[in-house]
């Protein structure tokens, strides 16, 4: 989830923190920004393996372009992540915000093992922002034979009793507010896969009290030289620690998991070699095209203070929004825009271009706290004319929703793809929110690419997801008193539905974003 960990730091107990200060501050130690960690760099002739060559062969023919292939299922989201690690020869990069501890984690844990037990060299950089109890396991593997893992910016508590960490958090806010928002697997700098997914039961659509929209793109050809570069620096940059530390410190042993709770068919699915067997070997048709990537620095804030060269994603991202001549199409989870990103829309309106959002609605939202700044910016928003959408969490048709009808019957729905489509001629997919996080405070990486195929894809994507059975459609109503109100329109049972009151889990979700909505959290969100 995108910084709501943090966000509730901010609002921890002050009694509770003022109690506690005095016996913390002296017991947790900073961690370092100049751990000595040995450099080391992504593989140099990926034409030398069989992955490579195959590569080469098809990517011959598409001049500098590279392929590419939309990945919306949860269950495709987790078979080609494991069948990439069984494809790699020699070399595997891994970076991610999230790595749960439960059973999809597991089962990577286990394939990244043995696949450094065939010789392949293993490099996984996770953040440490949102971690829980039992994602420690997978620190446990730096040192394993061929096997290097580094933590991103790491707290110096490292257990999992939440007051504890919410004081480290508070006595070293500056530094530990700062998170790597990445996603990123990179096998053999042959082929890549980069998209919005953590990993974790709910980022694959598995877990029926959580599941969680969203999109990966399989890269095949010369981004994925480009995107190991952007891997490189981050882990060999001073707030990536080593991990066998940090593991060695950590004071709980989570139970041992069993892949054998995952779902049949998606075991199948798995074993089955689909879809990447078929992208590899030509069956499956990828979509060639221009592409940039696009990313932050490892020190994106000292960049943003001039402090030293670097890059800064959003620039780009917002040059492709500014350039919008017809059409915008927006889906983000958490979507709280800044000024200068409200007057960028307002330009697309104001001569006669549209605009679409699709973003959580309270119902479905797993950050309240984003909803609290979002809710802000939608009447405005309304009233000039931007369709707003947002997905319910129980769906009357899973179609679009990148999961199974099954699934989604338990009503625990929400969004967390990250994509934009401009003109419908190109596209954005990556880790990059349309909100004060990933603007201001934590690095993010995507690709911008110019193909009209992929970018029909996503706004089919977004036709189904935004239809009455899966979202409500927003419009303007007025209350009692003649001001400005947001209404909801959706369909039960085949009719429409209009609501004036906001859809939510109850009366107690609805308080709680009333109150958030009061402290200055505003440039957290």
């Amino acid at each position: 989830m995108h910084g709501e960990a943090l966000l509730t730091r901010n609002t921890a107990s002050l009694v509770g923190v003022l109690f506690l200060l005095g016996i913390t501050s002296g017991c947790a130690s900073t961690v370092s920004r100049h751990i000595s960690t040995p450099a080391s760099a992504a593989l140099g002739r990926p034409q030398e393996t069989k992955l490579g060559k195959q590569v080469l062969e098809r990517s011959a023919f598409h001049g500098d372009n590279s392929g590419y292939y939309l990945l919306n299922a949860g269950v495709d989201g987790l078979a080609m992540r494991v069948q990439m690690i069984r494809g790699a020869e020699r070399t595997l990069d891994l970076q991610y915000y999230i790595f749960r501890g439960d059973e999809s984690g597991t089962l990577l844990t286990e394939e990244l093992r043995h696949a450094a037990d065939r010789g392949v060299r293993v490099r996984l950089l996770v953040d440490d922002g949102d971690t829980t109890w039992g994602d420690e396991r997978i620190l446990q593997l730096d040192g394993y034979p061929n096997i290097q893992v580094r933590v991103f910016n790491p707290f110096s508590y490292r257990g999992h009793n939440s007051l504890f960490r919410n004081v480290d958090f508070i006595l070293h806010k500056a530094r530990l507010d700062y998170r790597m928002h990445n996603k990123l697997l990179v096998a053999d700098n042959a082929i890549a896969l980069i998209g919005g997914r953590n990993v974790g039961n709910q980022y694959f659509q598995i877990d029926p009290a959580s599941q969680f929209a969203d999109d990966d793109i399989f890269v095949a050809g010369p981004v994925s030289q480009t995107l190991s570069g952007v891997f490189d620096e981050f882990w060999n940059s001073d707030l990536a620690a080593p991990a066998a530390p940090l593991a060695a410190r950590s004071v709980s042993k989570p139970k041992a998991s069993s892949t054998g709770d995952l779902a049949a068919d998606y075991l199948a699915r798995i074993n089955s070699g689909e879809p990447y067997a078929s992208l590899i070997d030509g069956r499956r048709q990828l979509e060639w095209a221009s592409a940039r990537v696009v990313f932050d620095s490892p020190d994106k804030r000292d960049v943003e203070a001039r402090q030293r060269p670097g890059r800064l994603m959003s620039a780009a991202v917002e040059e492709q929004i500014g350039g919008v001549k017809s059409e915008l199409l927006m889906i983000s989870p958490y979507f709280v825009p800044s000024e200068t990103e409200l007057a960028l829309l307002h330009q697309i309106r104001s001569r006669a271009g549209e605009v679409w959002v699709l973003s959580n609605s309270l119902e479905s939202a797993p950050a309240l706290s984003a909803l609290s700044g979002y809710e802000k910016v939608r009447v405005p928003l309304l009233q000039d004319n931007v369709r707003l959408y947002e997905v319910r969490a129980r769906l009357l048709s899973s179609q679009g929703s990148g999961q199974t009808r099954r699934i989604s019957r338990y009503g625990n729905y929400a969004l967390h793809a990250k994509l934009y489509v401009f003109d419908r001629q190109r596209l954005f997919v990556g880790s990059w929110n349309y909100d004060q996080r990933s603007l201001l405070i934590n690095t993010e990486i995507g690709i911008l690419i110019d193909d009209g195929v992929l970018a029909s894809q996503i706004a089919r994507r977004f036709e189904e997801m935004t239809a009455p059975s899966a979202a409500y459609a927003l419009y303007l109503s007025h209350d009692a008193r003649g001001i400005p109100a947001v209404a909801w329109r959706t369909e039960e049972e085949h009719q429409v539905v209009e609501l004036a009151k906001e859809p939510s889990r109850g009366w107690w979700q609805r308080l709680r974003v009333r109150v958030l909505t009061l402290l200055p959290l505003q440039p957290e969100l």
